[in-house]
């Protein structure tokens, strides 16, 4: 089925996994923590399928190597404090901005869109990133993972950037690579697109069926109206 041209009042774009790849810097961070705790390291496969709810969920991932379960808390309680410290140092190093992006974001702004950042990654990490990778200027508003009470899937957070914005939800687009972004922009009444590149937990994410599913911010202008 076609999915006829939109105009949103707003456009919410995902960090990790849809603007930028830092699986590379979380990799490193998430080996080294395991070395300092005389555990087996978990390399960039197992991490690639593990990010997308914050660096404390991460964590917890990577000390018990699956998506699902916990670890003991004494386990945890001695692990993030060392993953916090590494990634505070490597947060930007590896990363990359996806191919196609700035040119995405750039065609969005040259056409009157307003764009605006929200992940699940804490401000503390999201802000450098954003600045180091030349996006953070680009974005009216930033919703980091402790911005509000609750993070995606909750649709708190994009809500509260379209309050932000005096934009109407129904009239909004959430540009995202995951389930949860899936999940939080129904929630909230959001179109949401969605990036074939991204991290979701392995699965793919035609399974949610997002509106639209694409390769690259290039492809924006297929189902965007321009001005």
């Amino acid at each position: 089925m076609t999915f006829p041209k939109i105009k949103p009042e707003l456009i919410l774009i995902d960090l990790d996994g849809t603007l930028i790849d830092s699986v590379p810097d979380l990799t490193y961070c998430v080996d080294e923590m395991m070395k300092q705790l005389d555990m087996p390291v978990r390399g960039l496969d197992a991490v690639r399928n593990w990010v997308g709810n914050g660096v404390q969920r991460l964590t917890e991932r990577a000390l018990v190597n699956a998506v699902e379960g916990m670890p003991e808390q004494a386990l945890m309680d001695r692990a993030y404090p060392i993953f916090l410290e590494l990634y505070k140092h490597n947060n930007s190093q590896r990363s990359a901005v996806y191919d196609g992006v700035l040119e995405g974001i750039a065609w969005m702004k040259d056409n009157g869109y307003r764009v605006a950042c929200v992940t699940n990654k804490a401000e503390a990490f999201t802000t450098p990133l954003l600045k180091d990778k030349q996006l953070f200027d680009l974005m009216e508003l930033v919703v980091s993972g402790d911005t509000c009470a609750e993070k995606k899937p909750h649709p708190m957070p994009l809500l509260h950037a379209a309050k932000q914005l005096g934009a109407n939800p129904k009239n909004c687009l959430m540009l995202g690579d995951s389930r949860s972004d899936v999940k939080a922009a129904r929630a909230a009444e959001f179109n949401i697109f969605c990036m074939t590149y991204g991290y979701n937990h392995g699965e793919d994410i035609r399974d949610y069926n997002p509106d639209v599913v694409m390769d690259s911010f290039m492809e924006l202008p297929n189902y965007l109206e321009a001005k």
